[in-house]
């Protein structure tokens, strides 16, 4: 396992005192609970309480950012389509694919970065635009490497392009030029501008070499006396070799040509026929790759990776990328001058300039403070095949791992969840254990949320997951007393328990009320009701009522018996059945026969037998008791009778 580069950044927590007392924490998926304990460091202290707070320390506090939300929740539609790019696709065709999903992702960062900051100008707290300002930063660093990262890893631009790519990278992210070219057009004078030669010069650094003609053709008109030097050096500018995009020459022809165009450059220095304009003259030397110059415009320039870019423009305009790393370290070298030490985002910056696509990882994932970066970069590198050969110590690759804590991150979100499922899915290796994990911490706060995931879960074959979501649910139901609901969810569940103990619900309902309720359900049962006995029992008691209730006496008697003698029906239920088998009993017609009612007077026999002894009763008891009483005294009159009825009714038929 590899050492931290560094000690981590201590998190301070207001209000704490770790010196004094003893910390109390438990981690969580994605934060942790700190607080204060009753005990001291010091030894024979008195056990008093300090810190009434619970803190909750999170890791990722991206995700709650309104902004930022807009950032995860467009950039996974994006994940989404390169996870279904054509596997067979090859050469161009895949490698502009890839291409544009890069661009597309750059384009939501963008996006995030402008919203952001129209934000931070807006916000009236100046707290609040200095944190939004921040982010602004950030999102643009982000922006910066991703651009870096699309030209030297996915477009793999040859000699020639490259630095044309190069050139596009810097004008985008040094953007400073287009509001001073304004401000400087805008006015009258513009030659007689104090920013004039500042823009000029800035519009040679990033290779704007036509803008900077038409600023010097103003200056030629305002000044006739340097009329003739301006055009000289519009005519520099307009000749110097540059490899367009169209342009079929070869890098040889290019390289010649530039020669040429350079030695003519030297020779006008040495002529000195820009001397007596000193604004003209440094430009001269800046289109010669004069490091001097160059570093002299270090205000103009403002970052080391700019002058890189200038200082290849004016010196090797046709360097190959094995090269790059050698002038992105002496330009970093040559630009702080020792002054200063890199910051994190040169680090980065010079390791993607090396070609080193793991250190790249590495300094963002310790730089960044979320996992969005890296875990979608590394995945679109992944995709490129430029990370197959590198497995992480405990057997997930680097794309897995990342994919993951970024995945987790999400599950911290009340909403954003959703989106780390899909992440989860396309991580082959540990993903479907770390879903399972994390989507059992979900809480369940709404039925809405709960069948979002289950039907998550469905989705994913995950049995054991579906189970206890209905089961947490069958009991949520319980406690509201929202039996229907209970019984739908243990049957989905399948916990023949639980479908047990809700039919003992509906049954003691219907001890005490005398009807059911949910009775939608109960009719529509179907095979579910095979899951338990009581669950059977409910569902076949409440087919005898329709049958009762359709006048359809004898089928009603058959399975009213049925449920009796094969022990279907709970014991504790059998008075409340003998109880519905009286007005079959009373009937004018014969329903039960002589055997059946032999049977029935053999339930209630046993029934009656093995009624527990009571004690000392209070008159409550003493009532229930006298009620049973009754009804096992009716029960008894009335079978008699039946048997008496069915008895002469079978002889007679046997005598006929």
């Amino acid at each position: 396992m590899e050492e931290l580069d560094g000690e981590p950044a201590v998190t301070v927590i207001p209000g704490v005192n770790s010196k004094k007392n003893q910390m109390c924490f438990d981690w969580g998926p994605g934060e942790m609970l700190v607080c204060e304990t009753s005990f001291s460091k010091k030894e024979k202290s008195e056990m008093v309480p300090s810190c009434p707070f619970i803190y909750i320390i999170r890791k990722d506090v991206d995700v709650y950012s309104q902004i930022l939300r807009k950032l995860f929740n467009e950039s996974h539609g994006i994940f989404l389509g390169l996870q279904r790019i054509d596997e067979e696709l090859t050469g161009k065709s895949r490698k502009s694919q890839l291409v544009r999903v890069s661009k597309n992702y750059r384009s939501v960062i963008r996006a995030c970065m402008e919203e952001m900051h129209q934000v931070a100008i807006a916000a009236k707290d100046p707290a609040s635009g200095r944190q939004f300002s921040s982010q602004v930063s950030i999102l643009s660093a982000m922006e910066l490497i991703w651009n870096l990262c699309e030209i030297l890893f996915i477009e793999v631009a040859p000699a020639g392009h490259l630095l044309l790519h190069l050139l596009d990278w810097v004008r985008l992210h040094v953007c400073e030029v287009d509001s001073l070219s304004a401000d400087v057009l805008g006015s009258e004078n513009p030659s007689n501008h104090d920013s004039f030669w500042n823009l000029v010069t800035i519009l040679v650094l990033q290779g704007r070499l036509d803008e900077a003609r038409q600023m010097l053709s103003k200056e030629a008109d305002a000044s006739p006396a340097s009329a003739g030097i301006c055009r000289i050096m519009g005519d520099l500018m307009r000749t110097m070799p540059i490899l367009s995009p169209g342009n079929t020459q070869t890098l040889t022809e290019l390289e010649l040509k530039w020669q040429h165009w350079h030695e003519e450059c030297e020779r006008y220095l040495q002529d000195s026929t820009f001397a007596t304009n000193p604004h003209l003259e440094s430009l001269l030397k800046i289109m010669l790759g004069d490091e001097a110059a160059l570093l002299e415009q270090k205000e103009l320039l403002s970052n080391w990776y700019h002058f890189l870019v200038t200082r290849l423009l004016y010196s090797n305009p046709t360097v190959k990328p094995i090269d790059l790393h050698y002038y992105a370290q002496s330009s970093l070298d040559l630009f702080l001058g020792g002054e200063s030490s890199p910051e994190p985002l040169d680090n980065i910056l010079l390791a993607a300039f090396e070609f080193d696509i793991h250190q790249v990882i590495k300094e963002c994932s310790i730089a960044l403070s979320n996992w969005w970066f890296v875990a979608h970069l590394t995945d679109l590198l992944d995709h490129c095949k430029l990370l197959q050969s590198h497995n992480l110590y405990f057997g997930s690759n680097m794309r897995e791992f990342l994919l993951l804590e970024y995945a987790s991150g999400l599950f911290a979100h009340p909403s954003l969840w959703q989106l780390g499922v899909d992440y989860f899915d396309y991580c082959p290796k540990l993903g479907r254990v770390s879903l399972e994990l994390h989507i059992e911490r979900i809480p369940l706060n709404t039925e809405q949320k709960a069948l979002k995931v289950l039907r998550i879960c469905e989705q994913r074959q995950m049995t054991e997951q579906v189970r206890s979501i209905c089961k947490i649910l069958a009991m949520k139901a319980v406690r509201n007393n929202r039996l229907g609901s209970a019984l739908s969810w243990s049957i989905r569940a399948k916990d023949a328990a639980f479908a047990t103990l809700v039919s003992d619900r509906f049954l003691r309902d219907y001890c005490e009320r005398g009807c059911f309720s949910d009775l939608d359900l109960i009719d529509n049962l179907g095979p579910a009701m095979m899951l338990s006995d009581r669950l059977t029992f409910l569902g076949k008691y409440r087919e005898f009522h329709h049958m009762y209730g359709e006048k359809r006496f004898a089928d009603a008697a058959s399975l009213l018996l049925f449920l009796m003698t094969s022990r279907i029906a709970p014991r504790s239920f059998w008075m409340t059945l003998l109880t519905d088998a009286l007005p079959l009993l009373e009937q004018k017609q014969v329903i039960f026969s002589a055997e059946q009612t032999y049977e029935l007077m053999q339930c209630l026999e046993d029934l009656t037998s093995r009624r527990p002894v009571r004690g000392e009763s209070d008159i409550q008891q003493l009532q229930d008791e006298d009620i049973e009483t009754t009804k096992v005294e009716m029960l008894r009159l009335a079978l008699a009778r039946n048997l008496a009825r069915a008895i002469i009714r079978e002889g007679s038929l046997e005598g006929s």
